[in-house]
């Protein structure tokens, strides 16, 4: 008796999955006309190149400053005071030959304006609420947002002056 329920529940067992419904579950297809859109490849390649890599000198963001006159020469008085206040407040986000949490620092001059780095250096917060490069950078950069250090204008000048000796 056992031996035959064996058998019947096998042979069921082997019914329903040879005949599990072959054929009868058709897929339907989703398809759509993708409409073409004509861009000039200036834009594409804009918009490809993430917000730490496009070069936009003559954006000067959004706060105090509004025009900074630089020297040919480099005050070096002023770089080793804009770096020893770098070391202190902002390395703990940004490297000056790497990307960290926030963007390599060297070169940076390459690609902002020296108004637009001042006035992210004293008001990121208004940056990244007015200024679309720095709300890209924020969404480059995790979302992390720039802290506020409460820095003098003259800190942050000395910073800026530290950045141009950054190669």
């Amino acid at each position: 008796m056992k031996t035959l329920l064996k058998f019947l529940f096998i042979t069921v067992f082997a019914l329903i999955v040879s005949c599990g419904g072959k054929g009868t579950n058709k897929k339907e297809s989703f398809s759509y006309n993708k409409k073409t859109t004509t861009k000039n490849k200036a834009s594409t390649t804009e918009a490809r190149l993430p917000a730490s890599k496009i070069v936009d000198l003559s954006n000067k963001g959004v706060g105090p400053i509004t025009f900074i006159s630089l020297d040919t020469a480099i005050d070096q008085t002023m770089a080793a005071h804009g770096a020893d206040v770098f070391k202190k407040m902002c390395t703990a986000c940004h490297r000056p030959n790497k990307k960290f949490i926030g963007p390599s620092t060297t070169g940076i001059l390459e690609r902002r304006s020296p108004e637009w780095v001042m006035n992210m250096i004293l008001k990121p917060e208004e940056m990244v609420q007015k200024d679309p490069l720095a709300k890209a950078l924020l969404t480059e950069f995790n979302g992390s947002p720039m802290a506020n250090q409460n820095l003098s204008e003259e800190d942050a000048r000395a910073i800026l002056e530290y950045f141009r000796t950054l190669k």
